[in-house]
């Protein structure tokens, strides 16, 4: 047999088993998966406890949350809540929040798509806590997409008619522009005009600031209330969590966010029970730091109560205060003293002030030459005190201060005639 033919022989075998092989035709290949395989729980309505509501501007989803009243938030027993006075949030907010049950309070927070606002930003959860007798309760408004927006605003009105007053932290400045914004986007009217409106953010400021080094509610959950929250997810975080829950639909991206707005919903209802006691009663509250007295007597000053503003600076300078705090609260004293008329006080005050080097030494040196020129015509003292406080702070009014005073002390005396 010649090569070729051998050749030919071997190609004919291969072939006959290629064929033999496929004989039955080719295996199929699996199908490609139409979708990938989604994660337990994969829509929120098998996630949690809520439901989908329907409203006729479409479907939104809700979902409440319980605090039984024999629970504990850190310090504050929740059953407190519902013992609060019904006159308890005039004081701190000036009169503007008239007297109203504490369960006809409602106490709301938003989670955002961002932090800058503006039209372009969308609160997708937003939760209103309220005080019940069986304890406190949050509902939480979320839309699972943009379009749900007008329907859950919708629902917000309508669960709003409710109460009588709007509580938040932060929300004049923050929530309530924002969710008038959306409201205006959705071409329907806001429920915020009837809602007596009190920030705690501000009364929390005027009683903490000079304390903690923050006010922000999660800083005083921890200082005040004493909780150490587990598992919390920051909020600089929340829109990126809420966007990738539009991008991937995994509902279980979601869990830090509802509880992270219902926490911050409970914190604020339990600090609406310490903070406006406070301003209630500022001079009959024991407050136990010395910094929260100086913050209490400004308002009192502010609120023109001089004379409580005043005891309560004495009462800040004995419980102890760091130097900086106190010579400025020395200061403040002083000047009450004798803006209430009380001429021996303020100079032992201000002399007590001038004693020692601080911020306020040549000021305190500046009142204590008006007093001798102007009260007790003694020149020579106010001449004396004068050049102190130009040691310290010169100026223009000490230096023309001192050149009148160098005037009269030189220009001789002459006696009085007898009659």
């Amino acid at each position: 047999m010649s090569d070729l033919q051998e050749q030919l022989a071997s190609l004919r075998r291969r072939i006959a088993r290629i064929d033999r092989k496929y004989a039955d035709g080719p295996t199929p290949s699996p199908p490609p998966p139409l979708f990938r395989q989604k994660p337990s729980k994969y829509y929120i309505e098998e996630w949690s406890n809520g439901q989908e509501v329907e409203t006729e501007f479409g479907r939104h989803f809700e979902m409440e949350r319980h605090f039984e009243r024999h629970r504990r938030h850190g310090s504050m027993d929740i059953s407190f809540l519902a013992e609060l006075g019904h006159d308890l949030l005039g004081p701190i907010s000036g009169g503007t929040v008239p007297s109203s049950a504490p369960t006809r309070w409602a106490f709301l927070d938003t989670e955002t798509t961002g932090l800058a606002g503006g039209t372009g930003t969308y609160a997708f959860l937003i939760g209103v806590g309220r005080i019940t007798d069986d304890g406190f309760r949050v509902r939480q408004f979320f839309m699972r997409e943009f379009g749900e927006e007008a329907s859950l605003l919708s629902a917000l009105t309508a669960h709003l008619a409710e109460f009588d007053t709007l509580v938040t932290y932060n929300g004049k400045a923050y929530d309530q522009p924002l969710l008038e914004t959306r409201y205006r986007m959705a071409r329907a009217r806001h429920p915020f005009s009837r809602l007596p409106h009190l920030d705690l953010l501000f009364g929390a400021r005027r009683l903490w600031k000079l304390r903690f080094e923050s006010c922000r509610l999660v800083q005083l959950e921890n200082q005040i209330l004493g909780v150490e929250r587990q598992g919390d997810l920051p909020g600089e975080l929340i829109p990126y969590v809420y966007f990738e829950y539009l991008r991937t639909q995994e509902a279980f991206r979601l869990v830090p966010i509802f509880h992270h707005n219902a926490i911050d919903i409970l914190t604020l209802a339990c600090l609406t029970g310490i903070v406006p006691q406070v301003f209630q009663a500022p001079t009959e509250v024991r407050l136990a730091h010395g910094a929260e007295m100086v913050g209490m007597a400004r308002w009192l000053r502010t609120a023109e109560r001089l004379d409580d503003a005043l005891a309560m600076f004495r009462r800040a300078v004995k419980a102890g205060l760091p130097d900086d705090l106190l010579f400025r609260t020395l200061w403040d004293a002083a000047c009450l003293e004798k803006k209430l008329g009380r001429d021996q006080a303020a100079v032992a005050a201000f002399s007590e002030v001038a004693g020692c080097r601080n911020p306020h030494r040549a000021a305190a040196l500046e009142e204590l030459a008006k007093h001798y020129e102007h009260r007790e015509r003694n020149y020579a003292m106010a001449l004396e005190m004068t050049r102190s406080a130009r040691e310290f702070q010169d100026s223009d009014l000490l230096r023309r201060r001192e050149t009148r005073l160098l005037r009269r002390v030189s220009a001789p005396r002459t006696r009085r005639l007898l009659d």
